[in-house]
C-alpha cells in the first residue's frame, strides 16, 4: 500500500470512529434537544465561526428542507449589527468545538436577556457555551483525521452527523411525509420525482377524450390534435371504458380491418392500466416502464377520467 493510500485510509477510519463513537453518547440531554426544537415558535438559528460555521450552513440548511425553518446567522455580523434577528421564541443552535469562541460567548448575553433557548454542539462540556446552554450535546473527539491533530476535520464531521441525527429525528417526529419534500424542492430532481402527477397529467381540453360511438375518422381526429398517441373512451357520465393507442390503429388496418365502418367501441382496449392522480410520477414511471407502455390515464374514485399522463411528460430532462 503506497502512503497516499494509508494516509487517506486513516482519514476515513477516524472519522468514521468520530461518528461511531457519538452512538453511545445519546442520552436524554439529545432528547431534551429534540424536544426545543420540536417546540420552537420562531426559527432555529443556527451559528458558528470557520468551519463550524459551514457545518452549521449545512444543518439549517437540513433543517429548512425538511419541514423545520431555519438559518445560518454568522456570529461575527451578529455582533456587528444583525443581533435584530434573533426573537424570544427561537431556538439558537450553536456548534463551537472549544466552547470558548470569542464571537459566539458574545452573543449569550442577547440570548439570554431575550429568553430565548440556547443548544449548543460542542467537545468540551465544561466550556462556558455548554455551561450557559439550555442543554449542551458531547461532540468531543479523541483525535482529528488530520495528522497533525490540528486541522478540524474529525471533529467537524462528527457535528454534522450529529446535526443530520437532530434534522432526521425531527422529520419523524413532525410526520414529515414525500409530499412535504415535493413542496418544498419544486425545482429538484428529488422533489420532481415525488411530485404528484395531478401536476403533470394532460387535463381538461388537453385531454384526449371520444365517446363509445365516434366515429373512427373523429377519433383520429381527436388523437392527433391531442398529440399523446392514444385517446380514452368513454360512456355518457365520462366514466372510462377503454382507451385506443396508435398502435392499435396499426394492428387492426395491418390485419385488413376497414376502420371507417367502425366506431370507438370496436377498437378499444377495455379495462386500460389507470392510475389516480396522488400517484407519485416516480411510481407512475415505474408502471409505463414496466407495462411498456407510453401513457397512462387518470381517474378518480368513480373512474370518471381526470387527465392523462404521457412517458414524455416523466421523461423530460428537467424532470428526472
Amino acid at each position: 500500500m503506497t502512503p497516499d493510500l494509508a494516509l487517506a485510509r486513516k482519514v476515513l477510519q477516524t472519522e468514521a470512529a468520530a461518528i461511531l463513537a457519538l452512538v453511545d453518547r445519546l442520552d436524554e440531554r439529545f432528547e431534551k434537544a429534540v424536544r426545543l426544537l420540536l417546540d420552537c415558535r420562531g426559527r432555529v438559528i443556527v451559528t458558528g465561526m470557520g468551519k463550524s460555521g459551514i457545518i452549521c450552513r449545512k444543518i439549517a440548511a437540513t433543517l429548512s428542507s425538511t419541514g423545520t425553518p431555519a438559518f445560518f446567522l454568522h456570529p461575527a455580523e451578529a455582533i456587528h449589527g444583525d443581533l435584530g434577528v434573533l426573537q424570544r421564541d427561537d431556538v439558537i443552535l450553536a456548534l463551537s468545538y472549544s466552547g470558548e469562541t470569542g464571537e459566539l460567548l458574545r452573543l449569550l448575553e442577547t440570548i439570554k436577556r431575550l429568553g430565548a433557548k440556547l443548544v449548543a454542539v460542542t467537545g468540551e462540556s465544561t466550556s462556558t457555551l455548554a455551561q450557559t446552554a439550555d442543554v449542551a450535546l458531547d461532540c468531543r473527539v479523541s483525535e482529528e483525521a488530520c495528522p497533525l491533530n490540528l486541522v478540524p476535520t474529525a471533529s467537524t464531521t462528527a457535528a454534522l452527523a450529529l446535526g443530520d441525527a437532530l434534522a432526521m429525528t425531527l422529520l419523524v417526529a413532525k410526520g414529515f411525509r414525500p409530499e412535504d419534500f415535493a413542496n418544498l424542492h419544486p425545482g429538484g430532481t428529488l422533489g420532481k420525482q415525488l411530485m404528484r402527477v395531478e401536476h403533470l397529467m394532460h387535463g381538461g381540453e388537453q385531454a384526449p377524450i371520444v365517446a363509445m360511438a365516434t366515429p373512427m375518422h373523429e377519433v383520429m381526429y381527436e388523437m392527433s390534435r391531442k398529440g399523446l398517441g392514444m385517446t380514452c373512451v368513454v360512456d355518457e357520465t365520462r366514466r372510462l371504458t377503454g382507451i385506443i393507442t396508435d398502435g392499435d390503429l396499426r394492428r387492426y388496418m395491418t390485419g385488413g380491418g376497414d376502420i371507417r365502418q367502425c366506431s370507438a367501441q370496436d377498437l378499444m382496449t377495455r379495462n386500460p392500466v389507470t392510475i389516480a392522480r396522488a400517484t407519485l410520477a416516480a411510481e407512475a414511471l415505474n408502471i409505463l416502464e414496466t407495462r411498456k407502455i407510453t401513457a397512462i390515464v387518470v381517474v378518480d374514485a368513480a373512474h370518471t377520467v381526470e387527465g392523462v399522463v404521457h412517458l414524455h411528460d416523466l421523461w423530460r430532462t428537467e424532470m428526472f
